[in-house]
């Protein structure tokens, strides 16, 4: 029989044993009713979770943080699309695109002034990304940290 094998098995594949089979190792405990650890009762819903996704999906771009951090950077809390376009060394239509997205997520408002369109932070928009990342960790958040990390 060895010499049938190994002219279908290339040889370092095939390993002869002609010993005794070991002894089998006992099944584990039946873990399909509950699993090992118990099933999970808490955490988001699929809409919630979905929401979340889109506000991390927003900020999952560095540019379009850096876009929104450049607006809020602003004297006057507002940017036109037109004065975006340098600072993050894009295009016009790029920065455009990044921009509705933010708009779409929530994060920033935007106005149409005659050609330009003109972007604030929302109001919003920190309780709508402290709330997503809250909502995400809520069961790991036990002891809540005070503000900018510090304990």
């Amino acid at each position: 029989m060895h010499r049938t094998l190994d002219r279908h098995i290339d040889i370092c594949q095939y390993v002869c044993h002609d010993g005794p089979v070991p002894d089998l190792l006992p099944l584990a405990a039946d873990t399909s009713a509950g699993g090992c650890c118990g099933t999970p009762d808490a955490g988001l819903d699929a809409d919630a979770a979905r929401d979340v996704a889109r506000t991390f999906k927003a900020l999952a771009d560095p540019a379009r943080v850096r876009l929104l951090s450049l607006i809020a950077a602003q004297e006057d809390g507002e940017a036109c699309i037109c004065d975006l376009t340098g600072p993050v060394g894009l295009s016009q239509p790029t920065v455009s695109h990044h921009m509705a997205t933010l708009a779409e997520a929530g994060l920033v408002t935007r106005e149409q002034r005659g050609r330009w369109a003109y972007f604030r932070v929302a109001g919003r928009a920190h309780d709508l990304v402290a709330g997503a990342l809250a909502a995400t960790l809520a069961p790991a958040t036990a002891t809540p940290t005070p503000a900018g990390g510090a304990r």
